[in-house]
């Protein structure tokens, strides 16, 4: 299994940024995938899940209504768009799925 994720930087409060997780090494269209993510000092949260076709999402309370999850099953990607950010959604988020977790991508936002 392997999940690599990309898109993550230095935004300013309000801004955007679409994270990216290209998986292998598994059947990705059978499995549901997730993006979590861990803030300094804090531990790992689930914040956004989505169903192996793409049809069901669960977002965390702190996310829902600005972060939105989705699939490209013929690419084996998932994506996490993440609109008006603020400076408590700065940490490393992770995709995780197919019994795998990915390097992390760095997503820092500045108040």
């Amino acid at each position: 299994v392997q999940l690599v994720e990309s898109g993550g930087g230095l935004v300013h409060t309000g801004g955007s940024l679409r994270l990216s997780c290209a998986a292998s090494g598994f059947t990705f269209s059978s499995y549901v995938m997730s993006w979590y993510r861990q803030a300094p000092g804090k531990e790992r949260e689930v914040i956004a899940v989505i169903s192996s076709a793409g049809s069901n999402t669960n977002y965390a309370e702190s996310v829902k209504g600005r972060f939105s999850i989705s699939r490209d099953n013929a690419k084996n990607t998932v994506y996490l768009q993440m609109n008006s950010l603020k400076p408590e959604d700065t940490a490393v988020y992770y995709c995780g799925g197919g019994g795998g977790w990915g390097q992390g991508t760095q997503v820092t936002v500045s108040s």
